[in-house]
């Protein structure tokens, strides 16, 4: 069984930290324990109530009403939501609780079912990169099992390499792109998900993958000449400093640009090199995708 700090809950679930500790006192649905030194945590029935109520109280459920419904009413209104983006909150929510779960069958399932119904397009977009944008924060404060994170990396790393390998684009850009993961990131499903996007937008992409140093990258640069390189950092072993990072990249690339995504790469807060790019949204990486 997993144990969730109150600020896992708030990014896995978009409830501010405040709320849940007003719901706390409130309502009976939540019960964390603590530890020795009075820090709450939540187990994975606690994240998976949360979750579910979360998705209700946004489309328009009161949280007063939700208190009194049981278990399988709570069940029948989630599965009554009927917008598209409800449902496919739903289902992101539903391949989290599988993780914390270790529910393998049921979490491929779900993709399988989807794929069916819309297509591994509209599966990568609209549920497997929203649920790794979700669980992000988890690898970054080390709370999500090692068994549990490969297992589910595993599994959504097969259906973005079928995206990628079946993706066909009408478009055909004048653009060269390397992706890479610098030493020390091992977690390569965001990158793929870029790959994908890349792709389907006609780019030509040249997949170089993780834990790559720095002088592999240079001497690749040299013989294809990319017009951009692309990292999509998560969470990096090894004591990684990315502001030193940056300056090491563009003592040894001065006239290349860099685009860097991810969870680490929200936190920057000091300015970066002339040619690094910092992409801290999927919006900002779509809007750089749309306009090579």
């Amino acid at each position: 069984m997993n144990e969730f700090t109150i600020k896992d809950l708030e990014n896995l679930s978009g409830i501010k930290a405040h709320t849940i500790r007003v719901w706390e006192q409130r309502y009976n649905f939540l019960k964390p324990q603590r530890t020795e030194t009075n820090i709450r945590y939540y187990n994975n029935h606690e994240l998976k109530m949360l979750l579910n109520i979360a998705l209700l109280t946004k489309y328009g459920y009161k949280i007063s009403h939700i208190d009194k419904m049981n278990e399988e009413d709570l069940k029948k209104s989630i599965i009554s939501l009927s917008t598209a983006e409800a449902q496919q909150e739903r289902m992101v929510n539903e391949l989290i609780q599988c993780m914390v779960c270790l529910d393998v069958e049921r979490f491929e399932n779900i993709l399988d079912n989807y794929i069916l119904a819309k297509g591994i397009d509209k599966t990568i977009t609209q549920i497997v990169f929203p649920f790794l944008d979700r669980i992000g924060i988890l690898w970054l404060t080390n709370h999500i099992n090692p068994g549990q994170e490969h297992l589910v990396t595993n599994i959504v790393r097969q259906k973005l390499i079928v995206g990628i390998e079946g993706v066909s684009s009408h478009i055909v850009r004048n653009k060269k792109i390397l992706l890479y993961l610098p030493e020390g990131e091992h977690h390569e499903l965001g990158l793929l998900y870029v790959t994908y996007l890349f792709k389907k937008h006609g780019v030509k992409v040249i997949y170089m993958g993780a834990d790559v140093p720095l002088k592999d990258i240079q001497f690749v640069c040299e013989h294809k000449e990319p017009d951009y390189l692309y990292t999509h950092l998560t969470c990096i072993t090894g004591g990684f400093h990315l502001e030193k990072y940056l300056s090491q990249f563009h003592a040894s690339l001065p006239k290349t640009t860099l685009i860097i995504s991810g969870k680490i790469s929200q936190k920057l807060k000091s300015k970066t090199p002339v040619t690094v790019q910092v992409k801290r949204s999927l919006p900002e990486v779509l809007e750089f995708v749309s306009t090579l």
